[in-house]
């Protein structure tokens, strides 16, 4: 039953086919950025690997991505030949995007993992749970005074933001920047820059590395706890030859807050949104939780199955890339070495050989094997987060607003490897 709004518009088998036979990322139609879905799955029966108009190769199958993010030595996340000619050897843009974690391939990956991950333990998280309850309430009082707002610029775009921000240990009064320095890096990565994006991305790394100096200057002064601050763990290291280099920490410190910020922001949104497509699984979903028996456990089991759900049916990030570093085969067709391949998870979390009814919003859906956080040494370091932020957001939202309605249409990001939206106006009653 989809809303009157029409949040996502139907495409004609007609027109997913006209789409297809052309497909070229760095030319898309408006109708694709609303819904690619109809396109991925012709892709996904017809020519699964698809060669595209730049020597690339598509994949939309979830069985070809899982294969690809198996194999690391074969397939490499290393981004400098590929963004070398997209940015320019010399610009910000070049320096962040082919220092930080996810475009890179182990020592560098590896070492930068494992000092991320060292403070984001169970325990580290489970610490912040209490603060990220207090962060949500307060954005939903100022919603509920107002009597309404809007979802992504007044609630799930502020989450991410402040538990990052916690995370390296800024300032309060210094996060005014960081949601539009973050949104101007990551939309560089768009499969079509252009020129006023590429300057703001540019603009945006210098502003963003020199904040950073004096904020690390300030902590190798006055370090913070390595079990929680994330920082200062990136600044001490762990032992002998653990250390980064400055480059690597500050570009990386710009990875965790983009990584961090984007896919939460809408994961957030896209679920809020996804319900009032979706009635019946919202009120299914209410209904349960209402219903509960087992207090905060049941809850959480409950919202644990409809967030990776959410993941699924709307990644957040769309699409991934590596390069073939020698000659092999992918779903039966034969790769170059060097070849550039673009893994759709979009595509891949609605294959229908991997998940039944994909196409089907299912909040109960078990044994969920999405690739929303990628897979392999890639996976998402900060997944468990991410998980507890769409938790508390969602559940917390739900429980306080039940009734809640979009005002008019939400409006898209327009972006291809990113699935968010910008604005999504709505009201209590």
């Amino acid at each position: 039953m989809a809303s009157p709004l029409s949040i996502t518009p139907p495409m004609a088998p007609g027109r997913a086919r006209d789409i297809a036979a052309s497909l070229d990322l760095r030319a898309l139609p408006p109708d694709f950025y609303a819904n690619p879905y109809p396109v991925y799955a012709l892709l996904r029966d017809t020519e699964p690997v698809r060669r595209m108009p730049d020597g690339s190769y598509f994949l939309t199958r979830h069985a070809d991505l899982v294969a690809v993010y198996r194999d690391a030595q074969a397939f490499s996340s290393d981004k400098k030949v590929e963004f070398e000619p997209k940015y320019g050897g010399a610009s910000p843009l070049f320096a962040h995007h082919t220092t930080s974690l996810v475009f890179n391939d182990p020592p560098l990956h590896t070492r930068v993992r494992k000092l991320i991950m060292g403070a984001l333990t169970r325990r580290a998280i489970a610490d912040l749970e209490p603060g990220l309850v207090s962060l949500v309430d307060s954005l939903l009082d100022a919603i509920e005074a107002r009597g309404g707002g809007d979802l992504i610029e007044d609630f799930a775009s502020a989450i991410p933001v402040e538990i990052i921000g916690n995370l390296l240990g800024v300032p309060h009064a210094d996060r005014a920047p960081l949601r539009g320095w973050s949104l101007a890096i990551l939309g560089a990565l768009e499969p079509r820059l252009t020129p006023e994006q590429e300057a703001l991305g540019n603009h945006s790394v210098r502003e963003f590395t020199a904040y950073l100096q004096g904020l690390v200057a300030e902590r190798r002064r006055r370090p913070g706890d390595p079990e929680h601050d994330v920082l200062t763990r990136l600044i001490q290291g762990e032992g002998q030859g653990e250390q980064l280099s400055e480059m690597e920490l500050l570009q990386n410190c710009v990875f965790i807050l983009n990584a961090g910020h984007e896919t939460t922001t809408n994961l957030i949104g896209n679920a809020l949104v996804a319900l009032q497509e979706w009635p019946g699984q919202k009120a299914d979903l209410l209904s349960k939780l209402e219903h509960s028996t087992t207090a905060a456990p049941g809850h959480e089991a409950i919202l644990t199955l409809a967030i990776d759900e959410f993941l699924r049916f709307e990644s957040s990030n769309q699409l991934g890339n590596r390069r073939a570093l020698r000659a092999c085969e992918i779903g039966g067709v034969a790769l170059p070495e060097g070849a550039l391949v673009t893994l759709c998870i979009g595509a891949a979390n609605r294959d229908p050989a991997q998940f039944p009814n994909p196409d089907q919003l299912d909040l109960a859906r078990a044994d969920n094997r999405h690739l929303a956080f990628g897979f392999g040494i890639h996976q998402c370091a900060g997944l468990s987060l991410a998980r507890l932020e769409g938790r508390i957001a969602i559940g917390r939202f739900l429980q306080r607003f039940p009734h809640y309605r979009l005002t008019a249409a939400p409006t898209r990001g327009g972006r291809a490897r990113f699935r968010g939206f910008l604005r999504a106006p709505l009201s209590l009653v």
